[in-house]
């Protein structure tokens, strides 16, 4: 299972998560079996959404975020629970780009520049929040931190990373998010900056053993971090024949009236998990009687 930790400075000015998304990532390829840039970026979306998801209050809280930057991959979608949980889903899972002038997966080039990322909270009210902030480099984790400061007004870093072996499988992934609270003072900021421009790549932190509360305490280092919990946390979709059964009756007596007379059967696949529904003409018929 992959784990997040979240800490806290001791004088509680900020709050740092950060996770090892090794298992969730490797679902992520094993159902979506992309290109090695298009795991990168989708990886890298879904680790954001499960930092940013485990840190809603309400049990039945979630969290979406849509990127669309007008690249090869098209949108990419991923979605988080409370807890961490995430699916996702990426518009065109094949791209294939020359590795950029760092010798490093083109995620920039595979999602594009030219868009932008929304975030969509579910928080139980009458209304979701949404925030939507223009692409400032594709690269995701730069991106979700000009989305908080924007839209949030919370100084945020972000770091996310996907290492994907020769073979297409995952080696390593994961991410840290840290926070700062309005009475942060200048000589923490300090503290962090430092932290954070000396700290090694989030896959390279990852391969070379560190776990994510090694992570979420290093970028802390100098300001007494405590671990606030833990959490196990995983890919996992949450649909169902009768919500697919609820999305067909949303088509409407006409189109289902249709879709009996043209088939014998009719199949929906869901696009997180790949799972297959398949309906009888007569379960179509019912349906359409709804």
């Amino acid at each position: 299972m992959s784990r997040i930790v979240r800490t806290i400075s001791k004088d509680a000015s900020v709050v740092a998560s950060a996770i090892d998304a090794l298992d969730m990532v490797s679902e992520i390829e094993r159902i979506h079996k992309p290109s090695a840039v298009v795991t990168a970026a989708l990886g890298r979306l879904s680790i954001a959404a499960s930092l940013i998801g485990n840190g809603l209050k309400g049990e039945n809280d979630s969290v979406t975020i849509r990127m669309n930057g007008g690249g090869a991959t098209g949108v990419l979608i991923a979605v988080s629970d409370s807890m961490g949980n995430v699916k996702s889903y990426v518009g065109n899972p094949i791209v294939e780009l020359p590795l950029n002038r760092y010798g490093k997966l083109d995620v920039s080039g595979a999602v594009g520049k030219d868009g932008t990322l929304s975030v969509v909270k579910d928080l139980g009210l009458k209304e979701p929040y949404v925030g939507q902030v223009p692409i400032v480099s594709g690269e995701i984790a730069e991106d979700i931190a000009s989305y908080f400061a924007v839209s949030e007004q919370i100084p945020t870093v972000c770091g996310l990373g996907v290492l994907v072996n020769p073979d297409l499988t995952v080696r390593a992934a994961g991410g840290y998010l840290i926070q700062l609270l309005p009475f942060a003072d200048e000589s923490c900021i300090d503290v962090l900056e430092a932290n954070v421009n000396k700290l090694p790549p989030v896959t390279a932190m990852l391969d070379s053993g560190m776990s994510a509360e090694d992570i979420a305490k290093s970028v802390l280092e100098g300001l007494e971090p405590e671990v606030m919990d833990s959490f196990e946390v995983s890919y996992k979709c949450d649909c169902c024949k009768e919500r697919v059964e609820r999305a067909l009756i949303s088509l409407g007596r006409e189109e289902l009236v249709k879709m009996a007379e043209e088939q014998e059967s009719t199949e929906v696949c869901c696009h997180f998990c790949d799972k297959k529904y398949v309906f009888s003409k007569d379960e179509i018929i019912t349906l359409s009687k709804r």
